[in-house]
């Protein structure tokens, strides 16, 4: 009797002891799922980082171009393997920095073999250019596939490949920290892009991953291995990584690259338009009772916008110490979508228009909604293009032109960085 009492004993313990282990292993199945991963938010096929490197590290390159006439010789900067045939993509500022047609390109892989490399093409106001390497089997060759930048958030963990400061194979790892930036620009300018320049870039990446100079045309990746913009610029005081960097979006790497390849050059749309987006203290003070809009201060002569009819500005007023011209019309809509900004009419011609497509227009003038239709042009270049009368509109005037030059360089370093700067002011 005693013997079976102690067994059921055990028996009841062993249950207890079974039970307790259940309960205990279920609790930490439970805490573990509540545990988030990190990374992208399609984690679905992401890499390790060691792993994204060794995917990568063949398809990025450095490019350099040799100054023959330049007693500081060679000019650095990033590129990345674009397809088999040799082309790679890099910045336009880091081949073309200056007009000596003489200088010569050369690419350097991860292994350290160098070839010699032929300009194709560039664009200068997407700051993208092609080059051709030479002498190079494509068995050698391990093209980036290109993302879609159009489904990117905020969040995403990006990194940067390049050759900072020329140090060869260098990988950095960020997140997505802004989408649709303007480039070159001024929260409180619009359309600033320095002497060399009048038009920006739309649709910009910005980035937390360690940029520097030498980081200029390397690809900013996903956790895939896809490249999802060209790393061009970065926001710094002194010319150097401060925790904010610009990437071209690889939709426009995809839609200007295949043209360079083709023809040598990419025609962006063109309306020929300066002004202001309209504030709630700009409306007020100039009597408007609109606060959303793109304000025309200034219309380029015989441009898409000349002969459409739009009006500039006609009046001058003081507004944050400098002189505009107000009166113009004031763009609402552009084909059904609403315009706060100039970025919304940049980013939607350099998406979704060519040169010769009809743009419908819903402008406000003289306190009336009008409509009207505008047949888009192709983009002059800077040296084609009379500025006389537009930089009154969106500079500050000074009376020392060396100073103006120089305070202008000097703001573009502070937003862009010192190697697209240098380009832009053809130092």
């Amino acid at each position: 009797m005693i013997e079976r009492k102690v067994l059921l004993a055990i028996s009841f313990l062993v249950l207890i002891a079974l039970i307790s282990f259940k309960t205990y292993s279920s609790s930490i199945e439970f805490v573990s799922a509540q545990i988030p991963t990190t990374g992208n938010s399609t984690t679905q096929g992401s890499l390790a980082l060691p792993d994204l490197f060794s995917k990568v590290q063949k398809s990025v390159v450095q490019v350099t171009e040799r100054d023959n006439s330049n007693e500081l010789g060679s000019r650095l900067g990033s590129g990345f393997v674009y397809d088999k045939d040799g082309h790679v993509i890099t910045n336009y500022h880091v081949v073309t920095p200056g007009t000596n047609n003489g200088n010569e390109l050369q690419v350097t892989f991860l292994d350290g073999n160098v070839y010699p490399a032929d300009l194709v093409g560039v664009d200068q106001f997407a700051d993208l250019a092609v080059i051709k390497v030479k002498n190079i089997s494509s068995d050698k060759l391990a093209p980036l596939p290109l993302a879609n930048s159009s489904s990117l958030m905020i969040g995403e963990s990006v990194v940067a490949i390049g050759n900072p400061f020329g140090l060869s194979g260098s990988m950095t790892q960020g997140i997505v920290s802004g989408l649709g930036r303007l480039l070159p620009s001024d929260e409180n300018q619009d359309n600033f892009a320095g002497p060399g320049s009048s038009f920006s870039i739309p649709n910009i990446i910005q980035t937390d991953a360690a940029i520097n100079p030498g980081n200029s045309g390397g690809p900013l990746i996903d956790t895939q291995g896809r490249v999802v913009g060209i790393n061009t610029a970065i926001f710094s005081n002194t010319g150097v990584y401060s925790g904010v960097g610009f990437a071209i979006p690889s939709n426009t790497i995809s839609k200007v690259a295949t043209s360079l390849i083709q023809n040598g050059s990419y025609h962006h749309p063109y309306i020929g338009i300066i002004g202001l987006s309209l504030t709630p203290d700009l409306s007020k003070q100039i009597g408007l009772n609109q606060t959303k809009g793109f304000l025309i201060t200034s219309i380029t002569k015989g441009s898409p916008a000349d002969k459409s009819g739009l009006r500039a500005g006609s009046t001058t007023t003081t507004y944050n110490g400098r002189d505009v011209e107000v009166g113009g019309d004031i763009i609402l809509k552009i084909d059904n979508r609403e315009v706060s900004k100039i970025d919304d009419i940049l980013a939607y011609l350099e998406s979704q228009k060519h040169v010769g497509d009809k743009v419908h227009f819903t402008i406000l003038r003289d306190n009336a909604i009008k409509e009207l239709d505008l047949i888009l042009g192709d983009r002059p270049s800077p040296a084609k293009l009379d500025t006389s009368n537009d930089f009154s509109n969106r500079l500050p005037p000074q009376n020392d032109n060396n100073k103006n030059q120089e305070e202008l360089y000097n703001q573009c370093v502070n937003v862009a960085g010192k190697s697209l700067c240098d380009f832009l002011f053809k130092r």
